[in-house]
């Protein structure tokens, strides 16, 4: 394993952290879960009915030491939620319907997050990225001074570490929205010991073109420098002036990004998945994640392709995030 993810190991190990997956029948969770169980690095609750979640676990020789299981149906506690996700919704929802909506798995995982029951949550496996999402923003929320919450993925090949956002959420950003991106993308860095070097990406480099995409780049850096004076960020910049010393030496003599970036602020949905997809199967870059940010408590999301590594380390992030 990299040393990114060791590094996170002995970061959440000792810390009882608990993170609750939905899909607790799916067999990448529960092989997945069996390891972080054993490894002592977090407790895992499965949510589903306990007689079938233990049935499932015995087909595939998965034992269950160390994990809970909570039933949605059968929860002693389950009044509780209701009270408090009615209260939550403020008023958008009856009790009746919140019952109703507390059977769903990634409500009343959330739930379990949101009254400090578990410290994050890992979903998606069997799930759309709408279903895991939605009940983090409805229950979790944003934290204060985080309007969105966006995706982003560490980019790791070797001893190369890098964050590109926003990947998964956000599909037009504003210049604001990329501002505050682009801070809690720094954050994100910083928590997998990046060193924070913004660049904030375009088709123009410095004003070489003028259109109102680029204006929208350049005033999302001036905004995040307004707001955060002390990260090191520059934009409008090309990912060649931005990643390749002697292209910015020409196109970005006087910016304080020379080639040396770390963090990629990508200027639209499309071009942060594109870009990601082409650097993980032409560059051979592992895609750690979609992480998001900007939320009270993580809330994570897997790729219904996932794989039980992919979960392994999507809930070591998710614990690792719950202590920051």
């Amino acid at each position: 394993m990299s040393d990114l993810f060791s590094g996170l190991k002995d970061k959440v190990i000792g810390q009882e952290i608990r993170i609750v997956f939905p899909e607790g029948q799916d067999e990448r969770i529960l092989k997945a879960a069996e390891r972080l169980a054993a490894e002592k690095l977090l407790t895992p609750i499965l949510i589903g009915h306990e007689q079938e979640v233990k049935v499932r676990a015995a087909e595939l020789s998965v034992s269950l030491k160390g994990m809970e299981i909570a039933d949605p149906k059968n929860y002693s506690r389950k009044e509780e939620l209701v009270q408090a996700f009615v209260e939550r919704r403020k008023g958008k929802v009856t009790e009746e319907q919140a019952r109703e909506i507390l059977l769903d798995e990634n409500y009343f995982g959330t739930m379990l997050v949101y009254n400090g029951t578990a410290q994050g949550l890992v979903s998606g496996a069997a799930h759309s990225t709408a279903d895991t999402v939605r009940p983090a923003l409805q229950i979790i929320k944003t934290k204060p001074g985080v309007k969105k919450t966006s995706g982003v993925f560490i980019m790791v090949r070797g001893e190369e570490k890098y964050v590109f956002a926003d990947c998964a959420i956000n599909i037009s950003p504003s210049s604001s929205d990329l501002a505050e991106m682009a801070i809690e993308s720094a954050r994100t860095a910083e928590m997998f010991n990046i060193p924070v070097r913004i660049a904030m990406l375009s088709f123009s480099t410095k004003g070489s073109a003028q259109s109102p995409e680029t204006e929208k780049v350049a005033e999302a850096v001036r905004l995040a420098k307004k707001q955060a004076p002390i990260l090191a960020i520059d934009g409008e910049l090309q990912f060649d002036a931005a990643f390749v010393p002697s292209v910015a030496k020409k196109k970005a003599p006087d910016s304080e990004i020379q080639g040396d970036a770390t963090v990629f602020i990508f200027p639209s949905l499309e071009a942060g998945n594109i870009g990601y997809k082409m650097a993980q199967r032409l560059g051979n870059f592992e895609a750690v994640g979609p992480i998001l940010q900007g939320l009270n408590a993580p809330v994570n999301d897997l790729s219904r392709g996932c794989n039980e590594e992919d979960v392994y380390k999507l809930a070591l992030i998710t614990a690792a995030q719950s202590l920051s």
